[in-house]
């Protein structure tokens, strides 16, 4: 059914750290991978990349929120039209495909975290679908460029889908996850 961590071993699926050639991304004490389907249900296009400061996992921000860098977003020339309007916004909603994370994790130990976690109890890029979502303040458009800032991303990432960010809509200022209340942060 899964395999479980017990020395810190990785997944033969595991993306390899780009610069040193090390797994960091191996099971951790307690998690649960496994088997992916061998057939995807969809395809979908990426729409440009995501360009950051950060080039290694432990180098981003543990959130969106985290970092106060300007990040840029290079949209794939053929969209540009569907920027039109978009500059009227102050924040955008981004998704993004975190290719660098596995998709094999179900129970997962984060390292901010003293208890395991299921994977969707978490925002963790370690999902099935290793799809993220960040507000983001729009500083600019040029072209197509937009810069912004609260984004928690390798650079080079790659970029699903913008949407304007509606305060009165996407909102929900009583939303609570019990598990997390405590932590203060």
């Amino acid at each position: 059914m899964g395999e479980t961590a017990k020395s810190g071993k990785s997944a033969p699926n595991a993306p390899q750290d780009a610069q040193s050639g090390d797994d960091a991304y191996g099971l951790r004490e307690g998690e649960i991978a496994v088997e992916l389907p061998t057939e995807f249900d969809a395809s979908l296009y990426y729409i440009g990349r995501i360009h950051t400061p950060w080039r290694r996992r432990e180098d981003c921000p543990k959130n969106a929120r985290g970092s106060d860098a300007a990040c840029t977003v290079e949209l794939d020339p053929r969209w540009v039209a569907g920027l039109t309007g978009l500059e009227t916004v102050s924040h955008v909603v981004l998704l993004y495909w975190m290719d660098q994370a596995r998709r094999d994790l179900v129970l997962q130990s984060p390292r901010h975290y003293a208890e395991h976690r299921g994977t969707f109890a978490l925002r963790s890029p370690a999902r099935p679908n290793p799809i993220a979502v960040s507000v983001a303040r729009l500083v600019r458009i040029e072209g197509n460029t937009l810069t912004v800032v609260g984004l928690d991303c390798l650079d080079n990432t790659p970029l699903l889908d913008i949407k304007p960010y509606f305060a009165s809509t996407d909102s929900v200022p009583d939303a609570q996850v019990g598990w997390h209340a405590g932590r203060g942060s």
